[in-house]
């Protein structure tokens, strides 16, 4: 019926709100998983086979990568990843709504492109991502603060967007160039 559910278990409650050695929990969980998602992406076949399929999908599987199973696994830790993210946001808010986390998806392709991750794909840093959603973060709390309309503050996020894409665009454009003058 798409009724909010209340939530009332002060331990589930710990999750989303708790403190421990005054650092919150959510920043916790959030620097875990940093580190896991860093160490898979760097470090293991599975990360390189991730970032081929990235670039060339076709090179991938010509190469013998598994394309299928991997873009399998990489949807269920992405699902995996969302449903700890609403986990988190149930605890906080202490209510799971249908609703929350609407339009958050415009949010994280944005960090994921002001983080340097090209959308032309086989490119990327974790850390980079990270660094997007905290300019996101920042820029999103000035314009709170100077009680800017939250319509504006979308019109704010598309242009981040638009401006990053071209740059990705243009960037991708130039270095194709490069490589077609050192092969030649």
């Amino acid at each position: 019926q798409g009724n909010p559910v209340i939530v009332s278990e002060p331990n589930f409650a710990f999750i989303g709100g708790g403190v421990v050695l005054g650092i919150p929990v959510p920043i916790i969980i959030m620097a875990l998983v940093f580190v896991l998602v860093h160490v898979l992406l760097k470090y293991t076949r599975f990360g390189r086979y991730v970032y081929a399929i990235g670039g060339n999908e076709e090179a991938a599987k010509l190469s013998g990568v598994a394309v299928n199973k991997i873009k399998i696994l990489v949807y269920t830790l992405c699902g995996l990843g969302a449903g700890l993210s609403g986990l988190i946001l149930t605890s906080r808010l202490a209510s799971a709504q249908p609703t929350a986390g609407n339009g958050w998806e415009l949010d994280a392709i944005a960090a994921v492109i002001l983080g340097g991750t090209s959308l032309m794909g086989g490119s990327g840093k974790v850390a980079g991502t990270l660094y997007g959603a905290l300019i996101l973060g920042i820029i999103s709390n000035a314009l709170n603060l100077l009680n800017v309309s939250p319509f504006y503050q979308g019109v704010v996020t598309a242009i981040i967007i638009i401006v990053a894409v071209v740059t990705d665009s243009r960037l991708s454009k130039m270095a194709a160039k490069r490589s077609i003058r050192r092969q030649s």
